[in-house]
């Protein structure tokens, strides 16, 4: 049996956990989730926790299992708690600022790159070169951060660009000159 299916799905105090069919809905003081999952999933609710039960013993039903559990368990979190992912910009003159809702990259482009958060998703700017895209959905929070990283990607050489709170950037060495000088 899996062992992250298996696990139940503590459900706390001010959340509501509805199930219509495939589709399941998490309402918490945060906000409101949707999603639709795999039609053979069994979700079971018992005091305070919810079970995903796969109903048999086929390679796709143990694939969906652990899935279906995790998936959950995310709007859970995300309703009560909320998703953060940071991020760092490196670079001389390289900075962020808010303009309204709007994210404004200065990155040593000719323009100024301008990202508009998606509904349900925000950004804090804690300095110029510290940003955070916040939001409930775990999956939107990662994709709209992946969309201002790829806004200018860390190069190998200087590492300037942006990158994720705590990423490591591999290394290159520079171009090694002539030993000696021009013959």
């Amino acid at each position: 049996m899996s062992r992250i299916g298996r696990l139940p799905i503590a459900v706390p105090a001010g959340v509501d956990v509805t199930i219509d069919g495939s589709r399941v809905t998490v309402t918490g003081p945060r906000g409101t989730l949707s999603r639709e999952l795999h039609s053979d999933m069994l979700l079971t609710r018992d005091e305070g926790t919810f079970v995903v039960a796969r109903p048999t013993e086929q390679k796709m039903h143990k694939q969906l299992h652990g899935l279906t559990r995790t998936l959950v368990n995310n709007m859970v979190v995300g309703v009560t708690v909320g998703y953060r992912k940071g991020l760092e910009i490196t670079g001389v003159g390289y900075r962020a600022a808010l303009v309204g809702r709007k994210l404004q990259l200065s990155l040593g482009y000719s323009h100024p790159v301008e990202i508009e958060p998606p509904e349900g998703i925000s950004f804090e700017v804690e300095s110029p070169i510290k940003l955070a895209v916040v939001g409930i959905d775990k999956e939107l929070v990662g994709q709209v951060a992946a969309e201002v990283r790829a806004s200018r990607k860390p190069e190998p050489y200087k590492g300037k660009g942006v990158r994720y709170a705590g990423e490591v950037i591999r290394r290159k060495a520079g171009k090694a000159g002539k030993i000696g000088g021009k013959k």
